[in-house]
């Protein structure tokens, strides 16, 4: 993995910056989305127009500051170190949500000349026969795409194996994303399984992300809760894994970010493709050339902030956040 110079200076003092400045430069905005989304119909987010960028800081709501203020650093990278430099273009996966059979058609058609897709399984009140139905749609509408599933740790050990079974009975599987959530879990449905297990929150959410290395093959990398591409090039480094860049739902600033991050570590088809999943995002959708989205940089539309404003009660919630997360960050 050969990177540019500026990579990894992660030369960013959290101390130096004034909080007051971050807020004055700050954009909070409230995406509508296409389906339900990680139980979500709105995507919220705090931009910042920073003096070498702009940046984004979306943390989860439920995330505490322990855990989001990695996302702000991320985001404070951005806008007040920039982006590593990076050039050309990256494949992208397409995602299709937990939704019905009827309804994966129009989903794969908002992907042109994308080869991969991730299915999201395992989603609450579903079954796995609805996993079934939903991924032998995709693979009876691209029968020569690549599939890849994602369960977000809602299986047990018993049901990952039973799940990579019926699930590859008509097909492999490129890998399963998260099918347990912890480390052990993940080790023993891959000691079972042909299919490569991947590890995602087991590594973004983790204490020590090295636990994976020697357990799983494949790794699910997202910059901002991993605190910002220059230390997701550090991790990439340490892990030796093979790697999936992937949006944590990120809006337009948080997909360049995430498309330089999949360009320096060699990304396999890269999950950044997600903007198709809002019905408007503060800037135009990227749009996809031969299943690659090129590596430019994103100036959020003046229009689209107005337009996409949140509400006082919920831009006050993200300035009073981004307060205890920039405590956090400067202990």
């Amino acid at each position: 993995m050969e990177l540019p110079d500026d990579a990894l200076n992660i030369g960013l003092n959290i101390k130096e910056i004034n909080v007051d400045d971050i807020l004055q430069r700050s954009h909070v905005v409230a995406l509508p989305m296409r389906v339900k989304f990680r139980g979500i119909t709105t995507r919220e987010a705090l931009l910042i127009d920073g003096p070498k960028g702009w940046g984004e800081f979306s943390p989860f709501t439920e995330y505490k500051p322990q855990e989001a203020k990695h996302w702000l650093r991320a985001g404070l990278e951005a806008a007040y170190l920039g982006l590593p430099e990076a050039h050309g273009a990256v494949p992208v996966n397409g995602t299709v949500p937990a939704l019905q059979p009827h309804d994966v058609e129009a989903v794969l058609e908002r992907f042109p000349g994308v080869q991969t897709f991730k299915v999201k399984v395992a989603e609450p009140g579903q079954t796995l026969q609805d996993d079934l139905m939903r991924v032998n749609e995709v693979r009876r509408l691209r029968p020569e795409a690549a599939i890849r599933v994602d369960a977000n740790g809602g299986w047990s050990v018993a049901q990952a194996i039973e799940a990579e079974r019926a699930l590859t009975e008509h097909g492999p599987l490129e890998y399963i994303e998260q099918p347990c959530k912890t480390v052990e879990e993940l080790g023993a449905v891959q000691n079972q399984v042909r299919t490569p297990i991947a590890a995602d929150e087991s590594i973004r959410r983790a204490e020590d992300p090295g636990r994976v290395v020697g357990v799983v093959p494949v790794g699910v990398v997202k910059q901002a809760p991993l605190g910002g591409v220059r230390r997701t090039l550090q991790l990439a480094k340490e892990l030796n894994l093979q790697l999936t860049v992937a949006s944590a739902l990120d809006t337009a600033v948080g997909i360049d970010a995430g498309l330089v991050a999949a360009k320096l570590t060699g990304s396999r088809a890269a999950g950044l493709a997600t903007q198709r999943l809002f019905v408007e995002d503060v800037a135009p959708e990227r749009q996809l050339f031969d299943g690659t989205l090129h590596l430019t940089r994103t100036t959020p539309d003046p229009e689209r902030l107005h337009g996409l404003r949140a509400p006082g009660a919920t831009r006050d919630w993200w300035f009073q956040r981004v307060r205890e997360c920039i405590t956090h960050l400067r202990v």
